[in-house]
């Protein structure tokens, strides 16, 4: 930061957010009793017209985009597509000279049947709910930093942009078009993915690929033409088995994490599906992965009989500590301070749209958002008294943005 702030300049609109503890957690509720699943269309809906009521009150211009579908491979082997939930945005000063992002998804992993879908409290005083953490309080803390902020004469000095996707639980595959166009406008970026349990920020982050491989063989009888058949789970196994011994490589993971094939026990079986998950920590090892991948596929379509298809990416990059990462994270340490705060930094293996958006030059940081953990999980909690204290610290970000125009 180019100046330090005066308290004149931000005091009275902190004080605000002390009586807006209640609201805040409210609306943390009520979304959160609300299912907004990936692929539940319509509680997306239902969450996103909550939104745009409650982001409306920021003035903004508001839009809701399309998603692009989501391409996989389903169960039969077959390339589908999938429909997404629609993303919103919000932008305001959109003709500033410097405008800072603002993200946070508002799907969550728990589909429409899910057993887990109301929020209960605990004996503690957390607040345990589906995306209670994960990402319903980000949001919640995104508004109102904007709202606190907004109260200020230091806002005109800068542009926001604020885009809620609905798919990042699945790697944003319909919405990462937006995160790319975004990115090139602004300079830099605020995620409210949860901080950890004592307050911890993440500083860089493993990126994340999906992979499914299809191997197809010729059915047979097993009985009567047994020797005639070429068996797709015994190829599939190899093959995954083959993958497995990869964990040998220093920090690189393959996980499989989802194997299907096969019927009824009289067929050679023609069909089986492997799915990997691989997280990697550079470009380099990416491109090691996907050299090792293809290298298996090729000596696995060698077998008489036998194809294997590859599908899939590393939808996630790698995020690691770059130059502008550092210099946020500065400005960030810095206005903790003004709140008599200490913030601790650790790397992660998980990955979230902050990938994408430092993949797209845009320096970030991804957990802004309410304390709390257990998150994809029946236990996901939130710890209720962090929704003020990370909405001001929000604001005195964005202050000191402004400040420096």
């Amino acid at each position: 930061m180019n100046s330090l702030l005066n308290e004149s300049d931000w005091l009275q609109e902190l004080d605000w957010l002390d009586k807006q503890s209640d609201a805040m957690l409210q609306l943390v509720e009520n979304l959160a009793n609300i299912n907004s699943g990936t692929f539940n269309l319509d509680g997306l809906k239902t969450v996103a017209d909550c939104l745009t009521t409650e982001f409306g009150k920021l003035d903004g211009d508001l839009s809701i985009l399309e998603s692009h579908p989501q391409h996989s491979i389903n169960s039969a082997g077959k390339p589908e597509q999938r429909m997404l939930g629609n993303s919103i945005h919000i932008s305001k000063r959109s003709s500033a000279k410097k405008k800072i992002l603002l993200c946070i998804h508002m799907d969550t992993v728990y589909a429409k049947d899910h057993s887990f879908q109301k929020c209960q409290w605990l004996e503690n005083g957390n607040l345990n709910g589906p995306g209670v953490a994960d990402a319903k309080g980000g949001l919640i803390v995104m508004l109102y930093a904007l709202l606190a902020f907004e109260k200020t004469p230091l806002a005109k000095h800068i542009g926001w942009e604020v885009l809620i996707n609905p798919d990042e639980e699945i790697g944003s595959p319909g919405s990462v078009h937006l995160i790319n166009e975004i990115a090139q406008r602004c300079s830099a970026g605020l995620l409210f993915e949860p901080a950890l349990p004592d307050g911890t920020l993440v500083s860089w982050r493993k990126g994340s690929g999906n992979f499914t491989f299809v191997a197809k063989g010729r059915s047979a009888h097993s009985g009567r033409e047994f020797e005639k058949g070429r068996n797709a789970i015994v190829a599939m196994a190899k093959l995954m088995e083959a993958i497995d011994q990869l964990n040998s490589t220093p920090k690189i993971t393959y996980n499989i994490g989802n194997f299907q094939g096969g019927g009824a026990l009289n067929v050679v079986p023609d069909l089986a599906i492997g799915r990997v998950n691989v997280r990697i920590k550079t470009v380099e090892q990416q491109n090691q992965v996907e050299q090792q991948f293809a290298e298996l596929v090729r000596t696995a379509n060698q077998s008489d009989g036998i194809s294997i298809e590859m599908h899939g990416q590393f939808s996630s990059p790698p995020k690691p500590m770059s130059q502008g990462t550092a210099e946020l994270q500065l400005r960030i340490e810095k206005c903790a301070e003004m709140l008599g705060k200490q913030i601790n930094w650790r790397g992660t293996g998980g990955a979230c749209d902050g990938n994408k958006f430092a993949a797209a030059g845009l320096p970030n940081i991804d957990t802004l958002g309410p304390r709390g953990g257990d998150i994809h999980s029946m236990d996901e909690y939130l710890i209720p008294e962090s929704l003020v204290p990370s909405a001001k610290l929000v604001t005195l970000i964005l202050l000191s943005f402004a400040n420096e125009i």
